[in-house]
């Protein structure tokens, strides 16, 4: 059975850097798109960051820059190094992957959250 378990997430002050991690469990990350998303107290769910199985990658214009997306296959392991933080990157942030065949550009996907299996998510908390 596929999961999804995220880690790394904590509270850091504004300007620091967080990396959080998402391993996987029943299948191989290489075969499959994953992706980043987070959803602050009353907000709806933001895409973050996105990886397709040919390492090609989409972001947020609000993270561009600061946050990269990256996996290691020997781990099964996705990661998501966070820097510069700041007060609007509070958030709950979930990890996701989809094995199905890519139909859309990876922008699509990351407006559109269109992924199979989830994790339970990891909170990362920024002060000021």
């Amino acid at each position: 059975q596929v999961q999804l378990v995220e880690s790394g997430g904590g509270s850091v002050q504004a300007g620091g850097s967080l990396r959080l991690s998402c391993a996987a469990f029943g299948y191989t990350y290489s075969s499959y798109r994953m992706g980043w998303f987070r959803q602050a107290s009353g907000q709806g769910r933001e895409g973050v960051a996105i990886m397709d199985s040919d390492g090609s990658t989409s972001y947020a214009d609000s993270v561009k820059g600061r946050f990269t997306i990256s996996q290691d296959n020997a781990k099964n392991t996705l990661y998501l190094q966070m820097n510069s933080l700041k007060l609007e990157d509070t958030a709950m942030y979930y990890c996701a992957a989809d094995f199905r065949p890519r139909r859309y550009s990876l922008r699509w996907y990351l407006f559109n959250a269109d992924f199979a299996k989830w994790g339970q998510g990891t909170q990362v908390t920024v002060s000021s």
